[in-house]
């Protein structure tokens, strides 16, 4: 399937799949997608979702929160301020039980694709991405594509995300496939 996906769209996946490792993520979902599609900011799907209010900063804060991420250094000013100091925790650990003791556990031994695995709703997104592009009779499929097929998904941390920031995802849709129209025309 990705052979038929333009340079940017590619992109926007790889990219996808940097943000989920970057967040420590074995799965690829839909906020990763969302946040692969940000990254290239002069692209016209993030300048769509930039129009609607998100940015590729705003876009991972959000996405963080939605999924209850820690913010170490709002987590070490939270216990700073009912006296725990956290790097004297971190250094009596240390001390007993050798360095490192508190970091995560190694990874687990994986096959040979070592990325992110795309989670059951990054796949339906893949699938819709796909099918918006074949329903326009493209030849490639192109970020708005994939764009739309994070909309019509419509249940996955990033359309949780889009809605808390207030985008009208039916107008995002609208002028997704707006934009997209308009570029097979001048492509022609």
């Amino acid at each position: 399937m990705f052979e038929r996906f333009a340079t940017e769209a590619r992109r926007a996946v790889t990219l996808a799949g940097e943000e989920a490792r970057r967040m420590d993520h074995d799965h690829l979902g839909t906020e990763h997608l969302l946040l692969g599609l940000l990254a290239q900011p002069q692209d016209p799907a993030a300048e769509l979702l930039g129009r609607a209010g998100l940015d590729l900063e705003g876009g991972r804060r959000a996405v963080l929160r939605a999924l209850g991420g820690t913010d170490p250094e709002r987590d070490a000013a939270a216990l700073a301020a009912i006296g725990i100091d956290l790097a004297a925790v971190r250094a009596a650990v240390e001390s007993r039980f050798g360095p490192g003791a508190l970091d995560g556990p190694p990874p687990a031994r994986r096959s040979r694709w070592s990325g992110p695995r795309f989670t059951d709703r990054g796949r339906r997104v893949m699938v819709l991405t796909l099918r918006a592009a074949t329903g326009q009779r493209a030849r490639r499929i192109e970020t708005g594509h994939l764009l739309l097929g994070l909309l019509r998904e419509g249940g996955g941390v990033a359309v949780r995300v889009l809605r808390e920031q207030g985008a009208d995802l039916a107008e995002l849709e609208r002028a997704t496939e707006a934009s997209l129209v308009g570029g097979l025309r001048e492509a022609s």
